[in-house]
């Protein structure tokens, strides 16, 4: 585990790309539709991202509101053709209707993106077990991070199970990174970093009023700095 903490901000246009990068993070997750939380980016938009940047690139695979995929084989294609342009990390997570990992599906996205690292995301705090969903991920090609509030709710109501969930770092199902995002706040940090979380997610809290904002590389850089600033669980 680093003692620089990971920094990672979402970005929907080159423009958020460019001022988040000017402010200090570390990686951009590239998203769009954040009315729907996050949809898989327009590939032209990725073009422009790519040449603007030179920090690591996260892309979205996702097709609609919700955790379950609509077409499994037109994301599949819409991933193939990113990783064509260019993209090499990916971002992805999906659910069957009674909340359960949908395994299936994410190794049939897996195999669109062969060699790539990814991110699991917050479809592990609406699954109806983390457990279940940690084992059944377990050792799947390229999963490097997982990216969680430890609940639903939000950071606020999952603070104990994220520092439970990082003193399991290292077992079976508990091996990829600590993201958290989902509700995260700055007065959150000294707590999760004193527990010994080195990776933080946000979106909104680095804009002046939300998604219609545009991205401030001050307030990415204030963060920075907070996180520079607190010190790691030795």
């Amino acid at each position: 585990m680093s003692d620089r903490a990971i920094f990672e901000v979402i970005a929907t246009s080159a423009e958020d790309a460019v001022a988040a990068a000017a402010g200090g993070a570390d990686r951009l997750e590239l998203c769009t539709d954040m009315a729907a939380d996050g949809l898989t980016p327009d590939l032209a938009e990725f073009a422009r991202i790519r040449a603007a940047v030179h920090v690591p690139l996260r892309v979205m695979l996702r097709d609609g509101d919700g955790f379950l995929v609509r077409d499994v084989d037109a994301l599949c294609a819409r991933a193939e053709a990113l990783r064509a342009e260019g993209a090499d990390e990916f971002v992805l997570g999906f659910l069957t209707p009674d909340g359960s990992v949908d395994l299936p599906t994410v190794r049939t996205v897996l195999q669109a993106i062969p060699g790539c690292r990814w991110t699991f995301h917050r479809a592990l705090d609406n699954a109806v077990s983390r457990d279940e969903v940690r084992a059944a991920i377990d050792g799947l090609p390229g999963l490097d991070t997982v990216l969680t509030a430890g609940s639903a709710a939000g950071v606020v109501a999952g603070m104990d199970v994220l520092e439970d969930e990082v003193a399991r770092s290292g077992k079976p199902g508990y091996g990829p990174r600590i993201l958290v995002g989902g509700g995260l706040k700055t007065e959150h940090v000294p707590r999760l970093r004193a527990a010994g979380i080195d990776g933080f997610h946000v979106g909104t809290m680095v804009r002046e009023a939300g998604w219609n904002s545009p991205l401030d590389a001050g307030r990415v850089q204030q963060w920075r700095r907070l996180l520079d600033a607190a010190p790691l669980a030795a």
